[in-house]
C-alpha cells in the first residue's frame, strides 16, 4: 500500500466501492500473470486486493488429477469442478462483503456465457461491480513458451519429463477449447487482451478502480526480461542534496567496475543459454537527473548501450535536514525525530519529501518500467531503489524504509508468473574483460 491516495478505518477506498475481477480464457494465455500483476498494482494504490485461484481451491481439495478429469463429456467431474469453483467465488464475495477486502480477482477460465452470466447475476446481487477480462492468444508461439515458462513447472507436474508435461497440457487446453465461448453480450463490462498486451478491446467500463485496471494492462506484457539494480558511485559532498556533486575518484572508479560487471555477468549468462550473441536482449541504462548517477552511467554510454534520465528517479529531498549529521537533526528538530521514528514511511522533516511522495511520484516510472521489454539497469539513489524494490516484490509500506540496498551489490530481479525473483551479486573489485 505504497501509493496510496487516502487512508480510511476500513482499509477501502469510500469513493470507488467493492470490484470483482473475473478472467475468462483457455488455459495458458497469461491469465495468472494478469491477476498476479493486477494484484501487485492495486495493492501498491493502497487498494486491498486478492487473488482468487480456482486452481489452487482444486489441487487444495484433489490433488493432482488425470487428464479424463477435464473432458467436458465426464458429467461427475464437471460437476466436481464446478463445486469447487463456486466455493472459491463465494470466499471472494465474504472476503469482499465482510473481510475488509476491495479488490477480489477471480482467477479461473470461465470460458462459457452461461457461467459468466451467473458469476455476474451472483456478484451484481451482492452490490458488486464485476470487471471481465478475456485474454486471447492467437499465436501459438505465445502459448507454447507460456506452457514450457509456468505451467509445466506448477505443482500438477512435479516429477514430470518436461515434454510429457507439454503434451498432457496441451491436450487439456484441448478440452477447454471445445467449450469455449469468448465474450459477446456488450452488456458486460470486459476488456479482451490480445497476445498479452497487443491489443486492447474495452466495453462498457466505468469506475475509478476499473479505469486504472485498464491503464494497467494497456502496459503489461508477459515477455521475458530482467531488471537491474544499482546505486549511484559515490560523490564529493554525499550530505547534500543541494550542491549536487560530481562523483570522486572513488565513484569513477565504481562506476567503471559496474560497467565491467554488469556487461560480463551478461555476457556469460548469455553463452550458458546457448544462445548466438546477436539473440541477446537489449540493455537500456536508466538514472536519475542527478550527477552522481548521470556520472555512473558514463562508462555504459561509452560502450554504446543507451542511457535514458528521469527526473522521477531524483532521490527524496530531505529538505531542512540536508547536509545535518544525524546528531545534527536530533539537536535541531528532536520532535521531528521522534515523529519520523513512530512512521518513518509517510513522516517529511520540515520542507522535505516522505517515502509515501517519494511512491507516488515513482508511478510513472513503474509504468514505463511494465511497458519496457528489453533488459533495464536502474542507477540510482538507495531510497529510490527502495520504493521500486517494493513494488516489484510486493512489500508492504511499512518495511520500504529499511529494505537493503547496499552500494557494492548488484540487484537481478526476474519478473514471472507467479512474481519476482531477485539474486544479489557482490560487484567485483577486480577489472573484468
Amino acid at each position: 500500500m505504497a501509493a496510496q491516495l487516502y487512508k480510511t478505518k476500513s482499509g477501502r477506498l469510500f469513493h470507488a466501492g467493492a470490484v470483482a475481477i473475473i478472467t475468462v480464457g483457455v488455459p495458458a494465455r497469461g491469465k495468472t500473470h494478469i491477476s498476479r500483476s493486477l494484484c501487485r498494482y492495486m495493492r501498491w494504490l493502497g487498494v486491498s486486493a486478492k487473488v482468487f485461484s480456482v486452481g489452487n481451491y482444486r489441487r487444495d481439495r484433489m490433488g493432482s488429477i488425470p487428464n479424463e478429469y477435464f473432458d467436458p463429456s465426464n458429467e461427475e467431474a464437471a460437476t466436481a469442478r464446478l463445486a469447487i469453483a463456486d466455493e472459491c467465488l463465494d470466499d471472494m464475495i465474504s472476503w469482499l462483503q465482510i473481510g475488509g477486502g476491495q479488490v477480489g480477482i477471480y482467477d479461473g477460465n470461465n470460458v462459457t456465457e452461461d457461467r459468466r452470466r451467473d458469476i455476474r447475476d451472483r456478484l451484481l446481487a451482492q452490490d458488486i461491480h464485476p470487471l471481465f477480462i478475456e485474454s486471447i492468444c492467437n499465436k501459438p508461439e505465445i502459448v507454447l513458451a507460456n506452457i514450457r515458462s509456468v505451467k509445466i513447472s506448477s505443482p500438477d507436474y512435479i516429477g514430470w519429463d518436461p515434454e510429457d508435461a507439454v503434451k498432457d497440457y496441451t491436450n487439456r487446453i484441448e478440452q477447454h477449447v471445445a467449450n469455449y465461448e469468448t465474450i459477446e453480450d456488450l452488456s458486460f463490462p470486459f476488456v479482451k487482451l490480445m497476445n498479452v498486451g497487443e491489443q486492447l478491446i474495452v466495453n462498457n467500463v466505468h469506475g475509478y478502480l476499473q479505469s486504472r485496471v485498464v491503464y494497467y494492462l494497456m502496459n503489461l506484457h508477459n515477455r521475458p526480461r530482467t531488471i537491474y539494480f544499482a546505486r549511484a558511485g559515490e560523490c564529493y559532498n554525499p550530505r547534500s542534496y543541494r550542491v549536487d556533486a560530481d562523483l570522486s575518484p572513488e565513484g569513477e572508479n565504481y562506476a567503471e567496475r559496474l560497467k565491467n560487471f554488469v556487461l560480463h555477468y551478461r555476457k556469460e549468462k548469455l553463452k550458458l543459454s546457448n544462445k548466438p550473441e546477436n539473440q541477446g536482449r537489449p540493455l537500456t541504462v536508466w538514472t536519475s537527473t542527478r550527477k552522481k548517477a548521470r556520472q555512473t552511467a558514463i562508462p555504459f554510454a561509452a560502450e554504446g548501450i543507451p542511457v535514458r534520465q528521469h527526473s522521477v528517479l531524483n532521490q527524496i529531498n530531505p529538505g531542512e535536514v540536508d547536509g545535518l549529521t544525524l546528531e545534527e537533526i536530533k539537536v535541531k528538530f528532536p520532535e521531528e525525530v521522534i515523529r519520523s521514528r513512530e512512521d518513518p514511511y509517510r513522516h517529511r522533516f520540515p520542507r522535505a519529501e516522505s517515502y509515501h511522495d517519494l511512491a507516488i511520484r515513482l508511478e510513472s516510472v513503474i509504468m514505463e518500467l511494465e511497458r519496457e521489454k528489453g533488459d533495464v539497469l536502474i542507477i540510482a539513489h538507495d531510497s529510490v531503489l527502495r520504493c521500486l524494490y517494493a513494488y516489484l516484490f510486493d512489500r508492504p509500506e511499512t518495511e520500504i524504509p529499511t529494505i537493503s540496498i547496499p552500494r557494492p551489490c548488484l540487484i537481478e530481479i526476474t519478473p514471472t508468473a507467479y512474481g519476482c525473483k531477485e539474486s544479489r551479486m557482490e560487484i567485483m573489485d577486480d577489472t573484468l574483460e
